[in-house]
């Protein structure tokens, strides 16, 4: 290899000189032509010897000062090359720096709803669909009502039947049966008197001994018997005498409203059969068919409420929550679309995965969002920092995940009043938003850093500044 490069040397160094021979040969030769060029106007006569021989033996001294000042002038345009036009702005000072940060959570109805019978039963009719928009008490579905009905109609017997005996009470005796009532009672009586006179004549023949202990007996045992009876007959007639007590009446009464109240209970169950929209929304799912066997609580349809507001739920750290609260108009970003939003209550638990406290937000006239759609907080929250905004495109990567920029300075020279020193510094990069960044480092207020293009240029670099 040094062999090659030496003959290639010695090689350029004699093309060099061949190329300096040719150059004089042909200076001298114009030289000589000039000299030996006839005149009309002047005679002819031979020149002096040591005037064609003077440019001659000049030549060879002359000729390195010309290719001296060629090569000055090479060096100097190629300086002037060098130094770059660059883009550059001057830094300003900032005290402080808003930050955007985002939550993320979703978009849900503001009410949901799991519906179902509340009591157990056959469906037999199913009157929505998947995604079929309802009103409010609008019917759904309906249950078999057959034994329902049953009851009802038996009760309704049971209640006429109470009802009858009520009005009698009420009414109170006939005619006849204190008639009835009132023989009995004389009737009674007559053999009580018969009863107590052969008592009496019994009682005298036993004196006399003319009878027996136990016929007299069984003659005094008869009288009382009697009187017995006649007693509770006249408790009778005295009963029906004065109608029917109180009591009975309230007694029947109260048992006409249970009846009713069993009625109504069977009314009740009824309409429970039939499962009604509470609120309008959108049917989200229909869980059965007809002919299913549910029971109580079920659910039948999931039914979302389709109205003006939404709500976004969405997790944000536990600190940051008191400042929502304090700016409570927020912007929710859903998509590529940002609402306005109102913060309307905290949740009081904190989830144990995320470690977050949950955000209502209610967006109002926005019927047109998804439920279950993601949802983006974006908060604001001013930073009190000294620092300096610039470019990203400014930023330069350093060691060890540092940052630096390219500071320009004013160089020094009379010749170059336009020219400008690189110098590197380093910074630290404290927020960046879209292409900018908010920095602090070993850079002052009014220092001027080249913006864009910091791939071309090196520290300790010339450069020609463009822009503040």
């Amino acid at each position: 290899m040094a062999t090659t490069s030496s003959q290639s040397s010695d090689q350029s160094n004699e093309l060099n000189a061949q190329t300096d021979e040719q150059i004089g040969e042909q200076r001298s030769d114009s030289l000589g032509r000039l000299c030996h060029r006839p005149s009309k106007s002047w005679p002819k006569w031979p020149l002096p010897k040591w005037l064609i021989v003077l440019p001659l033996a000049l030549l060879p001294a002359v000729w390195p000062v010309v290719l001296m000042a060629k090569s000055s002038g090479e060096k100097t345009e190629a300086a002037t090359a060098q130094v770059l036009p660059v883009e550059t702005m001057r830094l300003k000072a900032a005290t402080s720096y808003t930050v955007t940060r985002e939550y993320t959570g979703e978009i849900v109805a503001h009410r949901t709803s799991e519906l179902g019978f509340e009591r157990a039963g056959t469906v037999v009719a199913l009157l929505a669909d998947d995604g079929d928009v309802v009103a409010a008490g609008e019917p759904l579905a309906r249950l078999d009502v057959r034994d329902l009905e049953a009851q009802r109609q038996q009760l309704e017997a049971q209640k006429r039947q109470a009802i009858a005996q009520l009005q009698e009470l009420e009414t109170g005796p006939r005619r006849e049966d204190l008639a009835a009532a009132e023989a009995a009672v004389s009737d009674l009586a007559n053999q009580l008197e018969l009863a107590q006179l052969q008592a009496s004549r019994r009682s005298e023949l036993f004196s006399k001994g003319a009878i027996s202990q136990e016929e007299l007996d069984e003659k005094q045992f008869g009288a009382n018997a009697i009187a017995d009876r006649l007693q509770q007959a006249q408790s009778q007639l005295d009963e029906l005498r004065n109608g029917t007590r109180q009591e009975q009446l309230s007694a029947q009464s109260a048992q006409v409203d249970q009846i009713d109240a069993r009625i109504r209970a069977i009314d009740i169950a009824l309409d429970k059969s039939v499962l009604l929209a509470p609120f309008a929304g959108k049917v989200s799912a229909r869980t059965v068919d007809e002919g299913t066997v549910v029971g109580s609580g079920q659910s039948v349809f999931k039914l979302v409420e389709t109205g003006q507001t939404v709500e976004a739920r969405i997790g944000v750290p536990v600190g940051a929550a008191p400042g929502l609260f304090r700016r409570r108009q927020q912007s929710v970003k859903v998509g590529q679309r940002t609402y306005a939003a109102t913060v309307v209550a905290q949740l009081p638990e904190v989830d144990e995965a995320s470690q977050t406290v949950t955000i209502v937000l209610n967006l109002a006239d926005q019927p047109g969002l998804t439920v279950g759609a993601t949802a983006r907080l974006l908060a604001t929250e001013q930073q009190a920092e000294q620092g300096y905004w610039l470019p990203s495109t400014a930023l330069i990567a350093g060691d060890r995940g540092l940052w630096s920029l390219y500071v320009v300075t004013p160089e020094q020279s009379k010749n170059n009043a336009n020219n400008y020193r690189v110098a590197r510094r380093d910074v630290e990069v404290l927020y960046t938003e879209g292409e900018s960044a908010f920095v602090r480092g070993l850079v002052e207020a009014g220092d001027r850093i080249i913006t864009s293009g910091t791939h071309r240029v090196v520290a300790n670099q010339l450069v020609t500044p463009e822009g503040e």
